[in-house]
């Protein structure tokens, strides 16, 4: 039986999706006014630097070369994304807090981004990882990372839910 959590359920864990917010914010307005478009910082040499790039598509640039309507799809999607997360995690029960962490963490990205994409037209993009020259990963930032825990978060719940025999999450 799932023990309620209130009537806000998970909510006070959007202080998390705060958190998280502020941190990309902050962080993408400093390498944003510290370096120009595709400046690098190297931090170690031929595997990770520092760049600024943006970004007017989604993930790995998808859709990032049409003529603009893309900023709108992305941003509608993240508006009803976060609305769904929401209410997700207001539903949630107090043993759910694994799945309220993840919840959070999708949330502050998917806000993180969806600023960047309002109010700046594309989304701004620092942490390069790359090996030499041979292989690049598509730079990305803090909102990208948190939504990435989060959503592996998610999937191992939904693997921990199926294989204890409890009931997966809705």
């Amino acid at each position: 039986m799932r023990e309620s959590a209130g009537r806000f359920g998970r909510l006070g864990w959007l202080w998390l999706s705060a958190l998280v917010f502020i941190i990309d914010q902050a962080s993408k307005a400093w390498f944003e006014h510290t370096l120009g478009l595709y400046d690098q910082i190297v931090v170690i040499p031929d595997l990770f630097s520092w760049t600024l790039a943006y970004n007017t598509g989604a993930a790995f640039s998808f859709l990032a070369d049409h003529s603009g309507w893309q900023r709108w799809l992305f941003a509608a999607i993240a508006i009803v994304v976060s609305a769904v997360l929401l209410v997700w995690l207001k539903r949630l029960g107090r043993q759910d807090t694994w799945l309220a962490i993840a919840l959070a963490l999708v949330l502050g990205g998917a806000l993180g981004n969806l600023y960047d994409r309002m109010v700046l037209g594309h989304v701004i993009d620092f942490i390069y990882v790359h090996w030499r020259d041979t292989w690049r990963y598509p730079a990305f930032n803090v909102a990208d990372s948190a939504i990435t825990v989060g959503a592996v978060m998610l999937a191992l719940d939904m693997f921990k839910s199926k294989k204890s025999g409890e009931k997966a999450h809705d």
